[in-house]
């Protein structure tokens, strides 16, 4: 069966235009996209057809003339936390979150479920609780840690998009991080089967000559994880991409002062791409609240000038996308120490509010929809090698969303589908907001009610 969607707003490449986008719902694929000439065609043999159906007999569905049609996005750095802290998130939660917020697919990140995604029973074991929950698709990142070392192929080949590794404590005892040999011994590894490592990268020694602290400032904990642990860190991905040609991915970066040696290695022709996250572009520093760990995130949420470059390194394209790291946590983890930041867990809770909020804050700054539309769909699409994902484009999937840019909401952290309603964006008002979310031709959210969990489990090369 086939359907058109037939809207006066579609993004196509990087315009907002007129658009038919043929569906086939059996295969849940975009078989044509019609624009200009070929639309104004279609419309006049279809202007004496019986209504709701073209000349064909094909069903069209009008896209209301206040919508437009977009890409569904991708968001492929979330923590979902299941198993072993399903408490925390969990696969229908999560992916209920994703489709009310016009996420269509996302990757899951190694930790912090347990077990951690580092071998392939744990990563059967994930995929197993996942099966028949999700209402978006799912791929997973597998893990790399010093036990798995020598073994990271093995999960290659069972459709892991590429392995995520921490240079510091990633904060949970059962996925360590790589110190220089190690991290050197996997770059090595994964090269070897042109894998894709993705970093979080703050230096272990920049961090480890911080003294003890204990603070509800705000200002204090950002002064623990300092600009230059990340472009120290930075520099440590650089060198071993060089030297080993491996395909690495650089994390949440929020220091504007590791925009230049990305952008350095990627002129040098390096196989780096890097990313970025709303809070580091929607907050800063100078009015995040003392005590509220909502904000804490690790790296932190820095000053309005480093923001403001932030921007400029997306405009630029050294940072390829915009992505959630959605990381939440028990109410009980994020206020541990009644506000004292070094004890609450570090991680922001935002995936349903991340696009909405871009757009606005992206507005604001006079950008348009399209760019952020890229960022958040192409981009991570592209990042984490899930093809026909993130564009309206014959053969792609037929994800889509429809964002009404005058359907206003304020955020309410206690309304949103996240298990732990605890979020930093409660308050903020959004100009507009999502209005249908499809996947593969499927309407799972229609703006009010969410369809049977339908997602699928996605593998690299799938």
């Amino acid at each position: 069966m086939r359907k058109i969607l037939r809207s006066r707003q579609t993004l196509i490449g990087s315009a907002l235009v007129p658009a038919d986008v043929e569906v086939d719902t059996d295969t849940g694929l975009i078989t044509a996209v019609r624009t200009g000439e070929e639309l104004r065609a279609a419309l006049a043999r279809d202007s004496s057809s019986d209504a709701g159906h073209s000349a064909t007999g094909t069903l069209v569905i009008n896209v209301p003339d206040e919508v437009i049609q977009l890409p569904a996005n991708v968001d492929c750095h979330v923590h979902v936390n299941e198993p072993g802290r399903t408490e925390w998130e969990g696969f229908a939660s999560a992916t209920e979150a994703a489709a009310y917020g016009g996420i269509g697919t996302i990757v899951d990140m190694p930790l912090n479920s347990i077990p951690p995604t580092v071998d392939p029973d744990a990563l059967a074991v994930k995929r197993a609780v996942a099966a028949g929950k999700i209402f978006v698709d799912v791929g997973l990142w597998g893990g790399a840690v010093p036990g798995n070392l020598g073994r990271l192929e093995e999960l290659w080949e069972q459709g892991v998009f590429g392995f995520k590794c921490f240079l510091v404590d990633s904060g949970v005892p059962e996925f360590p991080p790589l110190d220089g040999p190690a991290f050197a011994a996997a770059m090595a590894e994964v090269a070897g089967f042109d894998g894709l490592m993705i970093v979080h990268a703050e230096d272990p020694g920049v961090l480890g000559s911080i003294p003890a602290w204990s603070s509800r400032r705000y200002a204090d904990f950002v002064d623990s994880r300092p600009p230059e642990a990340e472009v120290r860190a930075v520099q440590t991905v650089i060198e071993q991409v060089r030297r080993h040609g491996t395909r690495a991915h650089i994390l949440h970066v929020s220091s504007a002062l590791a925009l230049e040696p990305i952008a350095a290695a990627r002129a040098e022709g390096l196989p780096l791409t890097a990313e970025t996250c709303p809070h580091y572009l929607i907050f800063d520093s100078d009015t995040v609240p003392d005590g509220a760990a909502e904000f804490k995130c690790c790296p932190p949420i820095r000053d309005p000038g480093n923001q403001r470059e932030l921007w400029q390194g997306l405009l630029a394209g050294v940072l390829d996308c915009v992505v959630s790291d959605h990381s939440p946590s028990t109410v009980a983890e994020k206020t541990r120490g009644g506000g004292d930041l070094a004890q609450a867990w570090g991680g922001v809770s935002s995936l349903q509010v991340t696009f909405p909020s871009m757009v606005d804050a992206a507005a604001e700054r006079g950008i348009g929809l399209p760019r952020v539309s890229a960022w958040m769909s192409a981009g991570p699409a592209r990042v984490a090698g899930l093809r026909g994902k993130g564009a309206i484009e014959v053969g792609a999937a037929a994800d889509l969303i429809w964002y009404e840019p005058g359907r206003r909401i304020v955020i309410d952290g206690s309304r949103l589908a996240h298990r732990n309603k605890l979020t930093a964006y409660t308050g903020r008002v959004l100009s507009g907001s999502v209005r249908r979310t499809m996947l593969a031709g499927r309407t799972v959210f229609d703006g009010f009610d969410l369809a049977e969990p339908a997602g699928r489990l996605l593998s690299r090369g799938g």
